[in-house]
């Protein structure tokens, strides 16, 4: 294990967590002072639930705008049409209620509101690439000084990065987009509003961030710190999607699960690379259309599977820590995905063969592939792991 790095602290102030996200808030909107709130919430909550009438009968006028007509993987003329309002309201802070999509559209509009973004073509200066090492190379860009604040209501737990995937709609790959001050001031995590999410994104969102867990502790870059708190968050994330896959309703298990995903997050922070699965992911998002968490069940095992002649030792510390530690870590990984009635094969989610070599040589460009604990080569040996996981 690598016995020196740096760990760099997310820029966020805190994460409020157990609250009803109301109360919390305001309670944040007094701290900072804020007056211009622009939300990014998903379609469904906004027209389903009461969420956003409760919480602007709170805020006292303190709602400038809402956009909720954000598409999955975060496309550019989206991130464009949002941040127009954002930037014609005069918005002091962006919130987002919802998963993912509206998280990363949320520091993508910050990014763009600080850059003067007014085109689809002005989003390519923004655009983090990586060199042939797989280190990110990051353009020099104006600091954001609208901030956010983040109410997830999945687990992909992309609101503790600093980081943004958006997708280019030309070319139907997502890209990256980092800078520190991209992720909130404040996370909010509340149970209740969870209890709106559709059982297969809460389950397959919890999937994506036990893959964080997993690919941080076979990393080739693993950490100490990381090591302990990849293996509590993975226990959290085991114990709570099972009870909350048996009863949806409790909020005990849904809080476990939310810092289970909190905690999945730190070895981002400490500079632990990811693997195939996360390289791979992307880009069956952006081609293929596969839901975000959808590409974790799909794909961990199979990488697992893939990796294991070189990381057997790793591998065998994420069975024990399930408490299996006589099963080889793709099938305890595997089972975990079947028990809660996720998709397991790239044909289950409609993937489909012919397009394995397209996803094959965009998977080279995400830098994950880079830091694969088995060496990636080339294309074909991507297409040799999606063949295991059709």
């Amino acid at each position: 294990m690598k016995r020196q790095g740096v760990f760099t602290y997310p820029e966020i102030d805190r994460v409020v967590f157990g609250k009803p996200f109301v109360e919390a808030l305001k309670a944040e909107a007094d701290r900072l002072g804020v007056s211009r709130i622009f939300i990014l919430a998903s379609g469904t909550l906004v027209r389903k639930t009461d969420c956003l009438s409760r919480l602007e009968a709170e805020m006292g006028g303190r709602i400038a705008g809402v956009y909720d007509r954000l598409r999955p993987h975060v496309q550019r003329e989206d991130v464009l049409e949002a941040t127009t309002a954002a930037r014609e309201l005069g918005a002091d802070l962006v919130l987002t209620i919802g998963g993912g999509t509206p998280t990363d559209a949320a520091k993508m509009v910050c990014l763009c509101l600080a850059n003067d973004v007014e085109d689809y073509e002005g989003i390519d200066r923004l655009r983090a690439t990586s060199g042939p090492d797989g280190a990110v190379v990051q353009p020099d860009v104006v600091t954001p000084t609208v901030r956010s604040i983040f109410v997830p209501t999945t687990l992909s737990a992309g609101e503790f990065a600093a980081g943004a995937g958006c997708t280019d709609s030309r070319s139907h790959i997502k890209q990256m987009f980092r800078h520190p001050l991209l992720a909130p001031q404040v996370v909010i995590l509340d149970p209740q509003i969870t209890t709106h999410t559709p059982e297969w994104l809460w389950l397959s969102t919890g999937v994506r961030a036990v893959d964080h867990t997993v690919e941080d502790l076979c990393s080739i870059h693993l950490q100490p710190y990381v090591e302990g708190t990849a293996r509590h968050a993975l226990r959290l994330l085991a114990r709570g999607l099972s009870r909350c896959k048996e009863d949806p309703g409790d909020l005990s298990a849904r809080l476990d699960c939310q810092v289970g995903a909190w905690m999945s997050m730190i070895g981002g922070a400490a500079g632990v690379t990811k693997g195939a699965s996360h390289g791979i992911g992307h880009m069956l998002g952006g081609i293929a259309g596969v839901p975000h968490g959808y590409t974790s069940c799909v794909m961990l095992p199979s990488v697992l599977s893939w990796n294991s002649s070189v990381n057997a030792d790793r591998q065998a510390m994420i069975s024990e820590t399930l408490d299996r530690p006589s099963k080889a870590a793709s099938g305890v990984i595997g089972d975990l995905i079947a028990s809660l009635g996720m998709p397991t094969r790239l044909r289950d989610v409609d993937v489909r063969h012919d397009q394995f070599q397209e996803i094959a040589e965009a998977s080279m460009h995400d830098r994950w592939i880079k830091t694969n604990p088995r060496k990636i080569d080339g294309p074909d040996q991507i297409v040799e792991i999606l063949d295991m996981a059709w």
